[in-house]
């Protein structure tokens, strides 16, 4: 269902630059059709419930994947990596086949990114409106994850990863060395 009511553009602009300072996952969504695998990369999912488990993703209305996903009635979840950027770019753009090249685990009826460090796979629960997005609560049948991975992260419209004081220190302590010289 579509919203009647319009925001001034100002609004919809500050909107933006606000929620771009709400860092996020960068997952792959990912489906399986008789047509065959579709995905996309979200940043909109979150965890919904522990009894029953389950989860949310939210996708824009208009998206095939959407679309690929209450058709099929399932679809997993693939939290990438830091490095993943190139990954999460490719599923982001519209092409023929997003998977031509990307490996996949071949342990689901669905396709699951072999370089996520987590993936849920899930069966659609319910599909609900929410403006120009369907929200999708996936009830979750599966799950897996690389243990001591660190996440891809989306923040002010660019890809990152998490900062690590070991590491700035280590850089610091290298710098002071080079300086020493």
């Amino acid at each position: 269902m579509q919203s009647t009511t319009t925001q001034p553009e100002e609004l919809t602009s500050a909107f933006r630059q606000a929620i771009s300072h709400f860092s996020t996952g960068v997952a792959v969504i990912t489906t399986r059709t008789p047509e065959g695998p579709a995905g996309m990369t979200a940043s909109a999912v979150a965890s919904l419930s522990i009894d029953p488990l389950q989860l949310l993703v939210c996708i824009r209305t208009d998206l095939p994947t959407r679309a690929a996903i209450e058709e099929a009635g399932r679809f997993a979840v693939n939290v990438l990596g830091d490095g993943h950027e190139q990954l999460a770019r490719h599923f982001a753009t519209p092409r023929p086949d997003k998977f031509a090249g990307v490996e996949i685990r071949d342990d689901y009826d669905i396709p699951v990114l072999d370089d996520a460090i987590a993936h849920f796979v899930c069966n659609v629960a319910a599909a609900l409106p929410g403006g120009d997005h369907t929200i999708i609560i996936g009830d979750v049948v599966g799950c897996d994850h690389v243990a001591g991975a660190d996440p891809l992260v989306y923040y002010s419209r660019s890809f990152l990863g998490l900062c690590k004081p070991s590491a700035h220190a280590r850089h610091a302590y290298e710098l002071h060395l080079e300086l020493m010289m």
